[in-house]
């Protein structure tokens, strides 16, 4: 037997291990099958530095080799320093060493004449995993079938083929993909997949990757590729994401159904979202609508359901003993499979969206109100089939209907909250004096666009006994019944002072003092002007109010800040300072509250401008006070401002008299 010496000085690797598998020694070709220098390889276990999946059979193999004297052989793959591993046919025996020591001798054996001996391992495996295995040349273009999964090898009629035949056959789509898949110089690719078309099973649908392998130390080397049929696994997953698609589809419609209903703030609004929605959110063809009036019936339906049939419902009593009144007063669900079940329900029935011509519809009836509850209304669906729903579509649309009875409690709640807080709001703000010598006056009030509260703004004006006219304008902080009652509290007061102080800042400054010593829980702002009609002198004092506007024939405006203070009820003991200006004959003032000018979309500078330009352009077309009020009221929906709003114009009357038009 050669000594261990002798066996490592081989060109092929070799390596001497102890009995329990570690490196002793080994040459240079061996440390590169390893994939790794010489000195990180003596004292590791062998097993430890090859592929996962080799450490078994090198165990083995070592094994063998280390208690018989039989020849032992093993095909391993080795790591390799490249991009490409090596597969030899490796040799374990036992050796003795003459200085001493018992070891065993791997190496690789000279596989060059039979390099398809190399492959058998790949060959099992590819088959064992119910996979096809192919490979090539990365310098040839021809694609070998080295077999695997029988039911693959339909791919590959013929053992060799080209590999532009390969590509040809698949998809178009996919043909790119496959290219690079083949040219990798990757060790390993990912997994792709592609479409292939056969000649007996039409389109398959295969995943594959490759990796590249060296055949023996110093031998060829070649692509592999394994190929996974997904055909059935890509049908089902389709199918299944149809499926889930198709919930969550549902799901989407279902839950825009639900947050449409929380939003309606109208009955229309509530009818729009049920007859859009109803039908597609729970499959059906078409939907109809009804609610409760006085103990009739209301009904609308969507385009699916003829509308002479909606108006054969439409004003039935609540007692009428008919499908949809009766499911409206006993608040319980109805399903009807069909003409059949109808007419032994309800003989007499022939109202209902299911008379009619060709296949019969089936049709779920759904109370707006539960067993017990007022009788609110009812939504129904009707369908192409006789099945009805599922249970559980049927326990949601219960829910989502009820649901639909809150909304509608609570918009008609709102309604009345609304015309309760209109009629109380208008009842708070004054009536101008049908005439005020010398002046045109103008006012306008508009609610908050969320119609649901009382606001704060309000306006006033009012002769003075030395012919002088008063005029206020303010905003009392809050929207609701508080801060309305608080609002006429501080117009009240003005009023009252203004009898006995009429300059602004003094009218002002009394207020102030008399809301901070009622420590009231509110504050406001205001701006308060007295006007001389007869030579258009101004004077006026601010509580912390948004500027006026002075608005000019020529179409100019200009903003003008008023000197004062603070907001009123907040700061103690404060004066508001006066200033004196002209409104000339050819001017008008214009006094807004911040709902007018400012807003999410627009900045107060920005909000001043738009309405001082409308104001300018109003007077240039020759519109009278009334016209002019109304053009900068409109300005305030572009603001989206939900404040409630309140305009003044004043224009002395000489000049505005000849020049009065309507807008």
């Amino acid at each position: 037997m050669d000594a261990p010496d002798e066996l490592l000085e081989r060109a092929t690797p070799s390596a001497l291990l102890t009995l329990d598998g570690v490196i002793h020694r080994l040459n240079a070709a061996m440390a590169t099958a390893l994939g790794r220098p010489w000195e990180q390889c003596v004292g590791h276990a062998f097993s430890d530095l090859l592929p996962d999946n080799q450490r078994l059979a090198a165990q083995n193999l070592l094994t063998h080799g280390a208690t018989t004297k039989r020849l032992a052989m093993r095909v391993l793959e080795f790591p390799g320093t490249g991009t490409a591993s090596v597969v030899c046919l490796v040799e374990a025996r036992p050796v003795r060493d003459p200085a001493g020591g018992e070891f065993v001798w791997v190496h690789s054996l000279d596989a060059k004449h039979d390099l398809g001996g190399l492959l058998i391992p790949f060959q099992l495996a590819a088959r064992s995993a119910g996979l096809g295995l192919c490979m090539c040349s990365p310098h040839e273009h021809q694609v070998e079938w080295m077999g695997g999964a029988p039911a693959l090898a339909a791919l590959f009629p013929q053992a060799s083929v080209p590999l532009s035949t390969v590509v040809r056959q698949a998809h178009p789509d996919d043909r790119k993909g496959l290219r690079r898949l083949v040219r990798s110089n990757a060790a390993q690719s990912p997994w792709i997949r592609s479409r292939f078309l056969t000649e007996h099973d039409g389109w398959r649908v295969l995943a594959s990757q490759t990796r590249r392998v060296t055949l023996g130390y110093g031998g060829p080397e070649r692509v592999f590729g394994v190929i996974r049929d997904d055909t059935q696994l890509e049908a089902r997953r389709a199918e299944m994401l149809a499926a889930v698609s198709a919930e969550r589809q549902r799901t989407e419609e279902i839950a825009a159904f639900s947050s449409a209903l929380f939003t309606a703030a109208t009955e229309q609004e509530l009818q729009q979202v049920v007859l859009t929605r109803l039908a597609a959110a729970f499959g059906g063809t078409g939907a109809l609508f009804a609610l409760v009036d006085d103990g009739r019936l209301r009904v609308s339906s969507d385009a699916q359901i003829p509308t002479w049939q909606a108006d054969a419902l439409h004003g039935l009593s609540l007692d009428d003993d008919r499908p949809l009144p009766n499911a409206i007063r006993t608040g319980r669900p109805q399903f009807i499979p069909g003409q059949e079940e109808l007419a032994r329900r309800w003989p007499h029935e022939d109202s209902l969206p299911l008379r009619r011509p060709g296949p019969d519809l089936a049709m779920s009836i759904t109370p707006l109100s539960p067993v017990g509850d007022q009788p609110l209304g009812a939504w129904a669906v009707t369908y192409d089939n006789e099945r009805p729903p599922p249970p559980e579509q049927r326990a949601f649309m219960t829910t989502l209907a009820e649901l639909a009875g809150q909304a509608l409690r609570r918009i008609r709640l709102q309604q009345a909250h609304v015309e309760l807080s209109t009629a109380l709001q208008q009842s708070m703000l004054p009536t101008l004096p049908e005439r005020l010598p010398g002046l045109k006056i103008a006012a306008r009030y508009q609610p908050s666009r969320r119609g649901l509260d009382i606001g704060g703004d309000w306006y006033d004006a009012f002769l003075l006994p030395d012919g002088a006219v008063a005029l206020e304008i303010g905003d009392a902080q809050g929207h609701d019944v508080d801060a309305a009652a608080f609002m006429g509290q501080v117009r009240s007061s003005l009023r009252a002072i203004t009898a006995q102080e009429p300059e602004p800042g003094t009218v002002l400054t009394r207020t102030n003092d008399l809301l901070v010593t009622m420590d009231a829980p509110r504050f406001a702002s205001c701006t308060m002007l007295r006007i001389d009609p007869r030579d258009g002198q101004v004077i006026g004092a601010s509580a912390g109010h948004v500027p006026l506007l002075l608005a000019r024939d020529d179409g100019g405006h200009d903003i003008h800040t008023l000197c004062g203070g603070p907001v009123l009820g907040v700061v103690p003991e404060t004066d508001y300072p006066e200033e004196t200006f002209t409104l000339e004959e050819n001017t008008a003032l214009v006094l807004v509250t911040d709902g007018v000018v400012e807003g999410p979309g627009l900045p107060l500078e920005a909000g001043l401008e738009r309405a001082g330009t409308l104001a300018g352009q109003a007077l240039h077309d020759r519109l009278d006070v009334e016209a002019t009020a109304d053009r900068i009221l409109d300005a305030a929906v572009a603001v989206d401002h939900l404040d409630d709003v309140a305009v003044l114009v004043i224009r002395r009357a000489e000049e505005a008299a000849d020049r009065v038009t309507t807008g």
